[in-house]
């Protein structure tokens, strides 16, 4: 990533894929975790600014992944299901957003991540 510029658009693009491929969750088990550790895998060494967004989307989809986890047993008290739909609707709205700062070459914070990679 260039100093003070906007990185290469090859660089974008991948950055917006390690958001973007979490939503393979949707599709496959723990693909949400998944899809961004393909991504982040396969260009963190070549790109600091695929290796920082790859790392964030990482720590944000474990983290929710942790806190549904944590929300599921509280369903049976019914308090769990209103936790589990607001989860389910940040995480869409924070990867988009993320995927969208990333292609412009924005830096995003995901509220509620855990720094589990450092």
């Amino acid at each position: 990533m260039e100093e003070f510029g906007v990185p290469p658009e090859s660089e974008r693009n991948w950055a917006m894929m390690c958001h973007l491929s979490s939503f393979a969750g949707y599709f496959f088990p723990f693909g949400g975790i998944i899809g961004p550790l393909i991504c982040w895998l396969s260009k963190k060494d070549e790109s600091p600014w695929v290796y920082e967004n790859g790392r964030a989307s990482l720590n944000f989809q474990i983290s929710i992944l942790l806190y549904m986890v944590l929300a599921l047993p509280l369903c049976l008290i019914i308090v769990g299901i209103p936790i589990l739909m607001f989860l389910a609707a940040l995480e869409l709205i924070c990867v988009i957003i993320a995927s969208v700062r990333a292609a412009k070459g924005e830096r995003y914070r995901y509220p509620l991540s855990i720094p589990f990679i450092q």
